[in-house]
């Protein structure tokens, strides 16, 4: 037998074990490893993780829960660790006495407020919650010990570098209104200096962010390639962040004149995460690792001081036409490219995918952890696309209508501007979306594992839209205003809505649900969407949004069109195989012998009606003037014809393990009963009869199905 190890040890090792596959050479042997802060008895503190390698020492603190976003506070723990700090140090500037040392508090199921981040900053203490971790160790399955780079960056940022030549012979220029240096440098020096912005959740306190993560197989493909004695002509594209006093360049004398590019000496950063690197994150690390990081120069075109939001407008630059900047990732950047244009509509864009992100990417979002951020993987739970929100609110009344120029239609949360839209907005679809889950707690477990058809793509667009629907009727029917009424007494009105739509998700049969997860495209998102809508309607019949009533009616007619279609082609389909079965068997007398009495006398009867005023050459056949049930009169007309003509043919697929002709033969019953029905103009096919009886066009004429019957 194996025996879990308890939520706080495992993730204590999970955190060890990070950092030693990141190189750092010297950790502690258990969790009982203690430093002496003082000299009196007693004077010793204790740390989960001791983790040291040339440059830098890391003291982890670990906290973890097996709960969720649990709300704690860790005012003790931080101020524990700033009381014994200079102890601690002293202690450790005799073993290490050029080492820069790091404090981290690392959480796991913890929800860190934002008291509690304020006091981390104040006291330089590092916070890596679940998602920092989890980052790491994905970016270390990549890159291998190379990863240390990105950790040393985020920790020490700012910090100098001991013993590092950063001066580069350098030719200055301008270029798009900006001051730019070309140089070439050995790669091991600007790995120290770089730093990535990955587009992570682990990143969001340097956003906007912009960097796929960097692909395992790329990077060996890269490194083989240049350990091959290959190189890439391009440069790699950096900013470096110089603060408010620059970067240092030593211009040189001679200047060729006519020209405005300038030669000299540029003083580089001598500090972590001085260098963003904007492109070429794989050429750089293609090098970590290898002799040749040392050896090699790489050119490079180095900017200088540019903000987050012209970083990332220089990256979809670069990258616009490379089908290697996948949807997702396009959309999480535009949320930050696109928030302050002058274009309303795009504007617009950016508030509903910065939504997307924020019901994403915040602990306290009901969503945290099911919207694929970036390039983040997907999961069974997290599957839900930013596109998708985007559409939902998209095709909502949240945000309003907008050209390039004017409002079109006043959304209604909209308040003039995003940042005031999201301060309202935000908070109501967290309160709807926890209603959601807390009513729906077996799909919430489920997302798109199988079974699972509301916290999926289809689901979340439906479920917006409908919330929008809502609101416009509050706001139409109580006069409600949401852009100043609180959001719990907002919820108050919704939630009367609301539980319909929970009540009719909850009680949907297997194969209803099955429908609803396999609808797929805007139609069937649309009936996704419409159904909630009706199923709000049948409970609150004042519910009545424009379109609804259309929509069905034009379901219904559709339906009916298609079913009708169905149904005949099924008859046509039975009265030739029955045929051609009962010739098979008993030749010219056929009809006398292998149908019943009465049905045969039907026939007979009805043929010789309908001939009575045609010509010869116009007359049918008795055969041709059966109905539906007389099928199922002729299967069942004995055992032995049943079982030598009928049986295998006509037992549908699922009543294998029903007894009896009679018993196997009920689903005609229910085919005749739905002809006859579509005989009435004012009857609408339902869309279980609908699927009925493409189960059975799929059984009988386009074979796609059968039973397991020998």
């Amino acid at each position: 037998m194996r025996k879990l190890k308890a939520v706080d040890v495992a993730f204590e090792d999970r955190v060890w074990t990070l950092l030693a596959g990141l190189a750092f050479s010297t950790l502690n042997r258990d969790r009982n490893f203690e430093l002496p802060y003082g000299g009196g008895v007693g004077e010793r503190r204790q740390f989960d993780v001791f983790a040291a390698d040339d440059e830098c020492l890391l003291l982890v603190e670990c906290k973890a829960t097996g709960s969720e976003d649990r709300k704690t506070s860790f005012k003790g723990e931080i101020e524990g660790l700033v009381g014994v700090r200079p102890g601690i140090l002293s202690t450790l500037k005799k073993s290490y006495p050029d080492h820069k040392v790091k404090f981290i508090l690392a959480t796991s199921g913890y929800a860190v407020g934002g008291a509690d981040r304020d006091r981390l900053a104040a006291a330089e203490i590092a916070h890596f919650a679940e998602d920092a971790v989890s980052y790491y160790e994905e970016l270390s399955h990549h890159l291998g010990v190379a990863a240390r780079f990105q950790l040393l960056g985020a920790l020490l940022a700012g910090k100098k570098i001991p013993g590092m030549e950063t001066q580069v012979p350098a030719i200055e220029g301008r270029m798009g209104g900006h001051r730019f240096y070309s140089f070439s440098i050995e790669p091991e020096k600007l790995l120290k200096i770089g730093y990535v912005l990955h587009r992570s959740k682990a990143s969001t306190d340097l956003m906007p962010t912009y960097q796929r993560l960097i692909k395992k197989t790329r990077l060996k493909s890269v490194r083989e390639f240049v350990t091959d004695g290959n190189f890439f002509p391009n440069s790699i594209v950096i900013n470096i962040d110089a603060g408010k006093r620059g970067l240092r360049f030593d211009r040189a004398e001679g200047v060729v004149e006519g020209t405005k590019s300038r030669l000299g000496v540029l003083h580089l950063p001598q500090s972590y995460r001085s260098a963003y690197v904007i492109d070429g994150q794989h050429r750089l690390y293609g090098y970590a690792g290898t002799e040749l990081a040392a050896t090699e120069t790489l050119p490079v075109v180095a900017f200088v001081n540019l903000g987050r939001t012209d970083q990332l407008r220089l990256f979809m630059q670069i990258n616009e036409n490379q089908k290697s900047v996948p949807k997702n990732l396009r959309n999480t950047l535009n949320a930050s490219l696109l928030w302050d244009v002058d274009d309303l509509s795009l504007r617009s864009k950016a508030l509903k995918l910065q939504l997307a992100q924020d019901l994403g990417e915040c602990r306290h979002s009901p969503l945290y952890g099911r919207v694929v951020i970036g390039e983040n993987r997907p999961t069974a739970t997290c599957c839900i696309t930013i596109d998708t929100i985007r559409i939902g609110l998209d095709r909502g009344n949240f945000c309003g209508r907008f050209t390039a120029t004017e409002v079109v239609q006043d959304g209604s949360f909209y308040k003039g501007s995003n940042e005031s839209t999201m301060a309202i907005l935000v908070p109501f679809l967290y309160a709807a979306f926890s209603r959601l889950r807390e009513g729906l707690p077996a799909q919430w477990a489920l997302g798109n594992a199988p079974g699972g058809f509301v916290f999926i793509n289809a689901g979340i667009e439906s479920l917006l839209r409908v919330l929008s629907d809502v609101v416009d009727h509050l706001v139409a029917r109580e006069k409600v205003n949401p852009k100043t009424l609180p959001t719990d007494e907002l919820m108050e009105y919704v939630d009367y809505y609301l539980d319909p739509v929970i009540a009719y998700l909850r009680d949907l049969s297997p194969d209803e649900s099955v429908d609803l997860r396999q609808r797929y495209g805007s139609g069937g998102r649309a009936k996704y969407w419409r159904s909630l809508q009706r199923a709000v309607h049948e409970q609150r019949p004042e519910f009545d949004p424009e379109g609804m009533g259309d929509y069905w009616v034009e379901q219904a007619q559709n339906f009916n069109r298609e079913a009708l279609d169905m149904v005949l082609a099924l008859e046509r389909f039975m009265n030739n195989d029955f045929r051609v079965r009962l010739e098979g068997k008993y030749g010219d007398r056929w009809f006398k012998v292998g149908v019943p009495d009465k049905v045969y006398a039907a026939a007979f009867a009805l043929a010789a009606q309908k001939n009575r005023d045609r010509d010869t050459a116009d007359e049918v056949e008795p055969w041709d003037c059966l109905v539906l049930i007389h099928y199922r009169e002729i299967a069942t007309y004995s055992d032995k014809q049943w079982k030598e003509l009928f049986e295998k043919r006509y037992t549908k697929p699922g009543d294998e393990q029903k007894r009896g002709r009679d018993a196997r033969t009920t689903w005609m019953v229910e085919l005749n009963r739905i002809r006859n029905e579509l005989a009435h103009p004012a009857y609408g096919v339902k869309e279980t009869e609908y699927q009925f009886l493409r189960e059975l066009t799929e059984w009988l004429i386009e074979g796609r199905v059968d039973n397991d019957l020998d």
